[in-house]
């Protein structure tokens, strides 16, 4: 069985950082692609940041430049540094993670970022 588990978040003001880190764990499976998305009131969800097993990444335009995101494969975790945060990174910040073509999910974790 898979559980994602996602670490950090907070309040923080408006210019500062955060940093979030994520863990699958389980027994006797690679995952493939970890990503981070975000959910802020009254909107969809959307794509912060994905990495895949080879490093490979992407960003939303919106964080490119601020926000880094890194994975340690060994550990099944994935990062996700946050810098010069605006008030509009507000959102709860999910992990997910791709096991063999399968989604799973954390619980989210809140971001808030005051002016």
């Amino acid at each position: 069985q898979v559980q994602v588990e996602e670490t950090g978040g907070g309040l923080v003001q408006a210019g500062g950082s955060l940093s979030l880190s994520c863990t699958a764990s389980g027994h006797g499976f690679n995952v493939q692609i970890m990503y981070w998305y975000r959910q802020a009131p009254g909107k969809q969800r959307e794509l912060v940041a994905d990495i895949t097993s080879g490093g490979s990444t992407n960003y939303a335009d919106s964080v490119k430049g601020r926000f880094t995101i890194s994975r340690d494969n060994s550990k099944r975790t994935v990062y996700l540094q946050m810098n010069s945060l605006q008030p509009a990174d507000t959102a709860v910040y999910y992990c997910g993670a791709r096991i063999y073509g399968e989604d799973y999910w954390g619980q989210g974790t809140q971001v808030t970022v005051s002016s």
